[in-house]
């Protein structure tokens, strides 16, 4: 194969193996050039992984736990429905939602890259994208739960989906108790990013 020879004057060698080095390395470069100010940059990440994009998702979540024909609507075809509410574009053109109940935890994985519904969540987190997620998941996911501070009941299944280029997955997070009198402003600050993918749960009122 082309490929298959190991020619240390490529250029390609001197990189490093690592993706997010390589990222890292691209970014020193650029800064110390004066192309980039770095802190401007950490907060555009921040903005986009923090901030914008499970902000989006929250509000979808709350709306669906406050409101009844809102949750069956998104539970039968999210796609139309959260991109009536503005949020689709480039990763997020086809959304399912997924619900968590007593008897099921749903929890999203992407076993061959890091697909993820970018309008609702922002920027996937590193540890969405590592290796070691996207195979432990599958094979093991009560105790990356577990690793994640997640302890579930006995009887309660563990049904893990596996995102793609095609399908995008959104879980919709057990409703906290306590919560009746809240509103959809309210509900969402309860509502997290990991409990969105499902290695989390939704906050507790007072959290």
């Amino acid at each position: 194969m082309p490929h298959d020879h190991h020619d240390h004057d490529d250029p390609h060698a001197l990189l490093p193996p690592d993706p997010a080095l390589r990222v890292r390395a691209l970014e020193t470069l650029l800064a110390r050039k004066g192309l980039i100010d770095p802190a401007a940059l950490d907060e555009i990440i921040d903005i986009y992984q923090n901030r914008i994009g499970p902000r989006n998702g929250a509000q979808v979540v709350a709306r669906a736990w406050a409101d009844p024909a809102f949750r069956e609507a998104l539970l039968q075809d999210a796609t139309p429905v959260v991109a009536d509410l503005g949020f689709f574009g480039r990763q997020g053109e086809h959304v399912v939602a997924v619900e968590n109940t007593e008897e099921v935890h749903n929890m999203v994985v992407c076993t061959l890259c890091s697909c993820y519904p970018w309008p609702l969540l922002g920027i996937p987190p590193a540890w969405y994208k590592s290796d070691a997620y996207r195979a432990r998941a599958v094979r093991e996911p009560r105790k990356v739960l577990a690793d994640f501070g997640v302890a579930l009941l006995e009887q309660t299944a563990v049904r893990v989906w596996d995102s793609s280029a095609e399908v995008r997955y959104l879980v919709i997070p057990r409703r906290p108790e306590g919560t009746g009198g809240m509103g959809v402003d309210e509900l969402a600050k309860l509502v997290t990013r990991d409990s969105m993918i499902g290695t989390g749960l939704a906050l507790e009122p007072g959290q």
